[in-house]
């Protein structure tokens, strides 16, 4: 994407209703005004409140709030020249329910309260396969505390990858540290009884990765 482009998509962030830019110092000085106060403040109603985590171009979580208008989404990622594109199909198909957080997962902790999220999901993460990129996994200890701490007691994490080797680390931490596995499949599009909201929605990624019969895996779990 040319640097004119990106400064283009910046600027129109800037003036939709659906995207929040905070700065990194208001986040960890706790001056966020939305932290505990998403539903109220941005949606305006009590409804479930589910995140997608590193978002990229806001496909899913758009899909997930058109698919579910009784829960509030919001996507996240730092780079707001990607979920640019979502944020503008949301305001142009008058979406009210998905909205967008430009930030770092590492300090997802400091924009939402304790137990004030209901459900995350991880669309096809970098699987940062080198040993020494194991701090950056989405799914490493650090992170699930993170989640943890702003997850409702019975809170759920989704975690849907095209990279096998993501899928057997994630399991077999879970597994070793005792956490809820609730479903996992090393091939959803291949096996009855996958979940509907897996199957239905792919992006634009996704259905590339299954034209070249590359497998989906998907795991759902509980942070104890």
């Amino acid at each position: 994407m040319g640097s004119k482009n990106k400064l283009r998509r910046f600027k129109e962030n800037e003036t939709f209703s659906n995207v929040v830019q905070p700065t990194r110092e208001d986040l960890v000085n706790s001056n966020f005004k939305y932290k505990g106060n998403w539903r109220a403040e941005v949606f305006k109603n009590d409804n479930p409140l589910v995140l997608e985590l590193g978002c990229g171009k806001g496909e899913y979580s758009v899909a997930l709030a058109k698919k579910y208008p009784n829960k509030n989404f919001i996507g996240i990622d730092i780079k707001g020249a990607r979920f640019w594109r979502g944020a503008k199909t949301a305001i142009q198909e008058n979406i009210p329910n998905v909205a967008f957080l430009r930030t770092q997962i590492e300090i997802i902790d400091h924009a939402f309260a304790e137990n004030e999220v209901d459900e995350i999901w991880i669309t096809f993460p970098d699987p940062q396969i080198k040993y020494k990129r194991t701090k950056h996994r989405m799914t490493n200890a650090v992170f699930l505390e993170r989640y943890k701490q702003i997850l409702k007691p019975e809170g759920e994490v989704n975690l849907k990858t095209d990279s096998e080797f993501m899928h057997g680390y994630t399991l077999g931490l879970l597994h070793g540290a005792g956490h809820e596995v609730l479903y996992a499949n090393h091939n959803v599009y291949k096996q009855e009884g996958s979940p509907e909201e897996v199957t239905s929605i792919q992006t634009f990624y996704e259905s590339q990765y299954l034209e070249k019969n590359k497998a989906i895996t998907y795991i759902k779990f509980k942070i104890k």
